[in-house]
């Protein structure tokens, strides 16, 4: 059977970096201002909470994929086990991520083509036209192919990773433990609808199981080598922010968080010298490029299975139209618009479509339809329940905060509070 072919191990690396590159993007620069205020302590515990659940969520798509023939996605599956609402809701949310991310890479990938531009080659262009570089570029590679995307997406995932360490490197011995040893759990919970994004990938699933050859053990290992990989990376990254950074302070965390700004943005009011900030920016658009091409190849194969157009010819490129066209369009528009669905996806869409439906999945695949595959997450109803509630409690605490009916934590801090907090800690 074609599930049994061998794969090798480039091939299981390839998809694992892409899961990780998903993962790793522009939710990144943001991750320590959305957690910095509960603590680096506190921020960890939820993070690792997050990363399971997201974890056991990919891997029940897994099982489900395997239940389908080969090109099957999310809105095929939901289809076949939820019905026409499942489709209906999984479509709304699934595009609402899809879009909303990739508008925010472009929009940021933008603004560092320009950057670059300007300051390497001397050549002044304006943030539109540096976003219209980025979407011609990337979108050139996702219009070549899957294989193209995974070999272009490891080479840019290890420059990444290279940036990435040259920051540790060199920001190791300026990280204060003071800084590390500030706790406030009470604001902890209200950062995991953007952990949920941080662990974002679940959209491109059912994409991974061609690529593997829908392979159970090469799947099972790419995406829980890819997440743990995402989560060591992020866990240094907290480590380093928090422990550079203050929370306190005109250019604190919770300034940066009051200001929308970015972790890079905020390491340049605490660098140590042009070269520190110039890998800085190599490593943002490198985290902003993997995760543009994770998440747009997951686009890609959904809106071919719920278009029913195909993936050659005249219907590669309206595919590739349908998803470059309003993306520029958006980036160029909505400067802000990253901000805005981070606070919202995590808790409404990533609840959802990546948590909920899944788990509803499995359950009436499993337990009412009595299909059988060749892989199978173990825990049964129990460990089933559990993360229901766990996307349950997720979603009701969006609702609540999005409907005014109890305020966020980030919302009701000023700085004069927050920088005696950080001195008296």
């Amino acid at each position: 059977m074609e599930q049994q072919q061998p794969i090798s191990r480039g091939s299981i690396f390839s998809a694992m970096l892409l899961v990780a590159g998903t993962c790793i993007g522009g939710g990144m620069l943001a991750l320590p201002v959305a957690t910095g205020v509960s603590g680096f302590v506190p921020s960890l515990c939820i993070m690792a909470i997050c990363w399971l659940a997201m974890t056991l969520t990919a891997l029940f798509l897994v099982e489900v994929s395997l239940w389908f023939d080969e090109g099957a996605h999310v809105i095929t599956m939901t289809n076949k086990i939820l019905g026409p609402l499942g489709k209906g809701v999984s479509w709304f949310l699934y595009l609402f991520i899809c879009y909303a991310s990739i508008v925010a890479y472009t929009a940021g990938g933008g603004i560092q083509i320009a950057s670059a531009l300007g300051s390497y080659f001397n050549l002044q262009v304006s943030k539109e036209m540096g976003a219209l570089i980025f979407v011609a570029l990337f979108s050139s590679v996702i219009y070549l192919g899957n294989r193209f995307v995974g070999k272009v997406n490891t080479i840019l995932f290890i420059a990444m990773i290279a940036a990435y360490f040259g920051l540790v490197v060199v920001g190791i011995d300026e990280i204060q433990s003071v800084l590390l040893s500030h706790q406030k759990w009470g604001v902890s919970l209200f950062a995991v609808p953007f952990l949920l994004t941080a662990f974002s990938f679940q959209t491109m699933v059912p994409s991974l199981t061609p690529y593997l050859k829908s392979h159970p053990n090469a799947l099972r290992w790419a995406i829980m080598g890819g997440t743990s990989i995402a989560f060591i990376i992020y866990a240094i990254w907290q480590s380093l922010i928090l422990g550079i950074v203050p929370v306190g302070g005109h250019n604190g965390l919770a300034a940066a968080l009051i200001k929308g700004e970015l972790a890079t943005q905020c390491l340049h009011q605490h660098a140590f010298g042009s070269w520190f900030c110039n890998v800085a920016e190599f490593f943002a658009f490198f985290a902003i490029a993997t995760s543009f091409l994770g998440m747009t190849l997951g686009l890609f194969d959904f809106l071919a299975d719920g278009l029913s157009i195909k993936k050659e010819g005249m219907g590669k490129f309206l595919l590739s139209i349908l998803i470059a066209l309003p993306t520029l369009l958006l980036a160029v528009k909505f400067d802000r618009i990253f901000i805005v669905a981070l606070e919202t996806s995590g808790g409404f869409g990533d609840s959802i479509l990546n948590g909920m439906l899944p788990i509803l999945m499995v359950w009436i695949g499993r337990y009412w339809m009595n299909l059988k595959g060749s892989f199978k997450v173990p825990g049964g109803k129990p460990l089933l329940a559990l993360l229901f509630l766990f996307f349950t409690c997720t979603l009701l605490l969006e609702i609540l905060i999005q409907g005014g009916w109890i305020s966020s934590p980030y919302e009701a801090f000023h700085l004069p509070e927050l920088e005696t907090l950080i001195n008296e800690a």
